[in-house]
């Protein structure tokens, strides 16, 4: 049995996305062995995001201002609004240098069988922004998955309910790969979406 605060730091990274016991073990032992300086920025650093990272009144996004330095940019195209599940998928977007307008972070996706409905990721909010008169298209950049593709489905009707145009991320064929090693389901939806 592990000391009472090593065992808090090994439950503590256990908390992290795909990280097991042996994993958690390892992490904890490397930091407090061979990095306690790594160990302090971390505690450092994570202390003050906690403190002072909250989510921006407009987009719902990251951020230590109120609004968000994307939602504030006057050079973004306030006519787009991509709605996304998460920051992390905003930030993935932005990466890519392929989109300028503005964004509206869901913080999840619908899933009615673990009792996720659209007040909680924020459907109302969505809505009232998207029909303000200034928004002429509503990109939806859900994931592919089984509750990523209802959300989209949900959203897009309930735009459409109300004369706001909703595209979809196009999907298909990854650049580079052979057709050989592509799941069939993505190739069924790269020929129903071929251009």
């Amino acid at each position: 049995m592990a000391e009472p605060a090593l065992q808090a730091l090994i439950d503590a990274l256990r908390r992290l996305p795909g990280v097991g016991v042996k994993s958690a073990q390892r992490m904890a032992f490397h930091l407090l062995q061979h990095d306690r300086a790594g160990a302090q920025q971390i505690a450092t650093a994570l202390q003050s995001a906690v403190l002072n990272v909250r989510h921006c009144e407009r987009c719902h996004t990251f951020t230590e201002a109120p609004i968000c330095s994307t939602c504030v940019d006057d050079r973004r195209d306030a006519s787009q609004l991509c709605v996304v599940e998460t920051p992390a998928d905003q930030s993935t977007l932005e990466r890519s240098g392929g989109y300028r307008g503005l964004y509206f972070v869901l913080m999840g996706r619908l899933s009615p069988l673990d009792g996720v409905g659209g007040s909680d990721i924020g459907l109302r909010e969505l809505l009232a922004r998207a029909c303000n008169g200034v928004v002429q298209e509503v990109i939806i950049a859900t994931s592919f998955t089984a509750e990523g593709e209802v959300t989209a489905h949900v959203l897009a009707e309930n735009l459409k309910a109300r004369g706001v145009r909703a595209t979809r991320l196009a999907r298909g064929v990854p650049a580079g790969s052979e057709l050989e090693y592509v799941d069939l389901g993505t190739i069924a939806h790269a020929l129903v979406d071929r251009r």
